[in-house]
Order: structure tokens, then sequence, then C-alpha cells
């Protein structure tokens, strides 16, 4: 009788399983087809980039964090930047539709961001990065100082001397590969574990109470734009390029009006690396936020007001 029963509830959590993989899949395919209904290729000397543009105004190049792709750059841009632009939001190396190199460092994603450029007729831009987003920004504005003119730099990741070691992450770092390495991993826990994942990306509970209806669906947003998590992990393995001891940053050179961001309750990349741009950068100021966690919660409005003023003439 025992045996029936266990026999049973295997059969019937096996069908819940499948029946989830099934939901799972056929929502990640269909995220992949309106992608790549989305987007736009271009060839560069280190293979295909992937990218939107849309709006009409000061070009401005949007390079995503980790785990991102040119949908979550797009996020990004209407969080913080707003209308008045024309935006260009790229996938780098090995998220979505990108090529993956096998020397994919934060140089040669330099040398695609210009190689696109050039296909699109644009001679200068400004820039806004975030994260992960950072370490290539920085590296195109030192290698083509004359192609840059400004640049506002959220969050910034570890890169060259910085190691990728941070200590009381909301989740181990190996959990962040294991979390975008499967699409019906990640497809679960968008429906059963929403709050967990605002967590592990560093958007947690006391932060997001109180919220504008914006930066709440901001929040949302941004943890839908991770499926399909599969065609991710290549670049997210791939943001160790950004502080391999060969990536040398010699920000001196930066010739660009920089503004840095950082929250000092960040729990995924340090704040010290904000205080060290603004440091070395000739052009830069640091605007400090003494809460607002990785994702700078409670001060998009604020920040949009920056970037205006950044870009203004």
């Amino acid at each position: 009788m025992f045996f029936r029963i266990a026999l049973t509830a295997l059969a019937l959590l096996f069908c819940a399983l499948l029946a989830l993989s099934v939901l799972a899949l056929a929502d990640t395919r269909k995220r992949i087809a309106e992608l790549e209904t989305e987007r736009s290729l271009a060839q560069t000397r280190h293979g295909e980039i992937e990218y939107v543009s849309w709006g009409e105004g000061p070009p401005v190049l949007v390079v995503h964090g980790a785990g991102g792709g040119f949908d979550q750059g797009r996020l990004l841009a209407r969080a913080i930047g707003g209308d008045g632009f024309r935006w260009i939001s790229v996938s780098r190396f090995g998220y979505l539709g990108s090529a993956m190199l096998d020397e994919a460092s934060s140089a040669a994603q330099a040398e695609a961001f210009v190689d696109l450029l050039d296909a699109m007729g644009i001679e200068r831009v400004s820039i806004l990065a975030m994260s992960g987003g950072v370490p290539p920004s920085l590296k195109f504005a030192e290698m083509f100082p004359e192609r840059v003119d400004r640049m506002m730099l959220l969050s910034s990741a570890p890169f060259t001397p910085f190691t990728p070691a941070v200590e009381d992450r909301p989740i181990p770092t190996w959990a962040y590969s294991a979390l975008l390495g499967n699409d019906v991993v990640y497809w679960v826990m968008t429906k059963v574990a929403r709050g967990q994942l605002a967590e592990a990306f560093d958007a947690h509970a006391d932060l997001r109470e109180g919220l504008s209806d914006e930066e709440a669906l901001f929040v949302r947003d941004l943890i839908d734009t991770f499926l399909p998590a599969s065609r991710r992990i290549d670049g997210v393995n791939n943001e160790g390029a950004a502080v391999d001891p060969a990536a040398t940053y010699d920000l001196e050179d930066i010739r660009a009006e920089v503004l840095v961001v950082h929250a000092r309750d960040d729990r995924l990349n340090p704040f010290e690396i904000g205080e060290t741009i603004e440091a070395r950068v000739p052009r830069s100021r640091f605007l400090a936020l003494d809460r607002g966690g990785h994702l700078l919660l409670g001060h998009h409005a604020e920040l949009r007001r920056e970037f205006e003023l950044l870009l203004a003439d």
C-alpha cells in the first residue's frame, strides 16, 4: 500500500514538473521570438553585435549590466534617460544574439562598439552604462576619446585592479550563474519566488517599500528581462574579463565629462569602485547616495534630472 502511494506521488510530481517545463519552454520560445523580431545586427571586427535603436536627438549608447542584453539596456534608458535622445542599446559579448569570442576582453568590446557606431554613421556619442557595462565603457572612452563626450556610470562593476570577490552578496556568487543557466528554473522562480529574485538583484524588501509606480515597474520588468536565461549565461561567465590582470585601464586618458553614481549600501559592487573612478578620471563628478542599493532605488527621478543636466548643451 505504501509503495503504491509513493509511486502515485512520484508520478504526480513528474507530471507537475513536466507541465512546468512545457510552460516554461513555451514562454521562453515566445520571448526569444520577440527579441529576434525587435533587434538589429551589425557586423564588427569581432563578429555580430546585436542592438536596438529608437528616438530622436543626441545619440546615447546604453551598455547593460551582468545578466542583461539590449532589452535590459532599454529598460535602463527608459528609467533614467527619458525622451529627447537617439538611443542605441547593445547586447555585449555573449548576451542574446551578440557574438562570444575566445578572448572577449573589454578592449575587444570597445572595438565592437566603435564598429557599430561606424556602421550606423554616428561619429560621437554619450554613454549611459550600469554595473558590468561600466568597464567596457571606460575602455571605449580611453581607447577612442574622440568618440565619447559625456558618460553616466551607475553602480560600477569591478575592473582591474579590483577583484570580483565581494562580501555579503545577497546570494553566493556561483548562484547567479546557476540562476541564469536554466530557463525552466528561472521561469519557475519568476512565478513562485519573485521576492527572492528581487533580493538576489539587491532590490531588498526595505528598498521596495514606498517605491513610485515607475520604479516598482522597473524592478518587475528587470526580473522578467533575464529570460531567456540560457542565452545570457555566456555573457555572465565572461564578466571576469574586466578584472583580468591583462586588462589595464588608463582612466587618466579619458577626456569625456563623467558622472559617477554609486550607493553606499550596494551589495553587489563595492562603493570604492565609484570613488576610484572619480579620483582617476580628470573630468568626473561623484554622486554618492547613502541608500538605494545596486539598482539605486528611490533615486530614479533624481537621476533622470542629473542625466538631462549632464547632456544639456
